[in-house]
């Protein structure tokens, strides 16, 4: 009989056996640190590579969507409406956590309802056998040996129970979906209970948002953006005579390059009814779909850095907005 493992491997791979292989995570956990205890009981039962989670992997296809469609999808009276609920329900923490943060209630509510529904669902897979089976097949195995160490660490430190360690097919984890770097890096204990739980404790949570956003760059009192209004003409000047930013990510390429507002003034750039951009010495890059342009702010990159896609980036910014909380001084 084939194995799960012998079904994904090409017939000229010359990789060890996902066991062979196991057995060198074992060793390279040890020698990091890990304690043996918990190197048994994270790898004890994975036995072969998680199929599914291969076949979501190599299934990922650049999905051709335009954001107009994606906001349409998420920015609804629903997702408003249950991110108003939250808001009066968890007003004095979120507060808390914005003044603590800089980053206001209705950007950190907006990015909660986008990685799991306001905490409703944050993924089934186990963590470490998903993250195992990624980082033993060749597509980005060294970025995910990475991730998988880092995920034994967070269990070796107790922030988690291995029983609980679940979430995405990627490894994204708890209800921020977190990657384990990630969680190492930026996750919070604010509640005080020594475990930075961002898996069901609502502090934890909120505030490892906040500072996630704020170690990529969120600047307290500053908007993400706003929509605006351009002309055919203006739009034809845009693509004649404005650069676009350069970057690693696809929608950082997808955007112009920084300007003043009063150049974009001049372009016949136009708040949605028609009248002129505010005053302000703000520089901004436009974010064009088919039929709708946003002027973005330098905090629009930290919610870009937590998911480089225009259509998620603008639909946090959005419902923030709509949410009914500032997320920032209107410019």
């Amino acid at each position: 009989m084939v194995s799960v493992a012998q079904a994904f491997r090409p017939a000229q791979d010359a990789r060890p056996s996902f066991s062979e292989w196991l057995a060198g995570v074992r060793t390279e956990a040890l020698a990091r640190g890990i304690s043996q205890t918990t190197v048994d009981s994270a790898l004890a039962n994975i036995d072969e590579p998680l199929p599914v989670v291969i076949e979501r992997d190599r299934a990922q296809a650049e999905v051709v969507q335009s954001f107009e469609r994606y906001l349409a999808r998420h920015v609804t009276a629903k997702a408003i409406g249950a991110g108003r609920e939250k808001l009066i329900e968890h007003r004095t923490l979120l507060d808390e956590v914005g003044r603590d943060y800089g980053v206001p209630p209705g950007v950190v509510l907006a990015i909660w309802g986008m990685e799991s529904n306001y905490g409703r669902f944050s993924g089934v897979r186990p963590t470490i056998a998903a993250l195992a089976t990624l980082a033993w097949d060749p597509r980005r195995s060294a970025f995910f040996r990475g991730e998988l160490f880092d995920a034994l660490e967070i269990l070796d430190r107790g922030d988690i129970d291995l029983a609980r360690l679940n979430g995405s097919w990627a490894g994204a984890m708890g209800q921020v979906q977190f990657m384990p770097s990630s969680y190492l890096s930026y996750a919070e204990d604010f509640d005080g209970d020594g475990r930075r739980d961002i898996w069901s404790t609502p502090a934890d949570v909120f505030a490892s948002i906040a500072n996630y956003l704020l170690g990529h760059g969120w600047q307290s009192g500053q908007s993400w953006g706003r929509e605006v209004k351009l002309s055919r003409e203006a739009a034809k000047k845009v693509r004649a005579d404005v650069a676009r930013r350069t970057g690693s990510c696809q929608a950082t390429r997808d955007m112009t390059v920084a300007m003043p507002l009063s150049r974009w003034e001049a372009i016949g750039v136009r708040l949605p009814n028609g009248k002129p951009l505010p005053k302000s010495d703000l520089e901004a890059s436009l974010v064009s779909g088919s039929s709708r342009h946003f002027l973005v702010y330098h905090n629009y990159d930290a919610l870009l850095d937590y998911n480089c896609a225009h259509s998620y980036a603008l639909s946090v910014g959005l419902l923030a907005d709509r949410i009914g909380v500032q997320s920032g001084r209107g410019h």
